[in-house]
């Protein structure tokens, strides 16, 4: 799978921003112990928390370009937000830069940001990973949702995503179109369990 994270550690110290690379070792270290609750491959978890997001620090007219460059599909709302390509080029530089070929891990990277209906374990562990990590600390109910994600992770998978469309609702920023279709699929997962 991965011949020697030590190197890929070394490779992201040098390409991301300090607070980036905090962040991401955060990611990382949460997906392993979610992964370790969640009966989950630790190393995929690790891996796929280490390169989540290796292509955050590169500027949006790189992004777009890489895209371009590599007829990687890019969305509406991705043209008109085009950080949110960092998953889709992360994913990309995770096969081609780091030979990366697990899918699932993979995956887990490209949906990161926006989820998807019917996540894998592992996409739901970095997508969430990527939320509560310790490095974090400004989302209203991050307490409730880190002790929720060791104890119901589909519920915090909609209760992350619930709380980020409210949140870029006040912001008047553009959803994308897979959050607002994951969000209702996970709805309709939460409320299935009430009948």
């Amino acid at each position: 799978m991965v011949k020697n994270l030590k190197n890929i550690k070394k490779d992201l110290k040098s390409t991301l921003d300090k607070d980036r690379y905090e962040h991401t070792l955060g990611v990382a270290y949460t997906a392993m112990c979610l992964a370790m609750k969640y009966e989950v491959d630790i190393k995929k978890a690790e891996v796929a928390g280490l390169l989540h997001d290796c292509a955050k620090c590169m500027s949006d007219e790189k992004k777009l370009k890489k895209c371009i460059e590599h007829n990687l599909s890019i969305t509406e709302t991705e043209k008109e937000q085009p950080y949110l390509l960092h998953a889709k080029v992360g994913a990309f530089i995770a096969m081609d830069k780091y030979g990366i070929d697990d899918m699932e891990i993979v995956n887990s990277i490209l949906k990161h940001t926006t989820g998807s209906r019917d996540m894998t374990m592992l996409e739901k562990i970095i997508y969430v990973a990527d939320y509560i990590e310790p490095n974090r600390s400004k989302a209203t109910n991050l307490p409730v949702i880190r002790k929720m994600a060791f104890e119901d992770i589909d519920l915090a998978v909609f209760t992350i995503m619930n709380d980020t469309v409210e949140y870029l609702k006040t912001k008047n920023k553009k959803i994308d179109a897979h959050t607002l279709n994951a969000l209702e699929y996970y709805r309709n997962v939460i409320e299935s369990r009430k009948s």
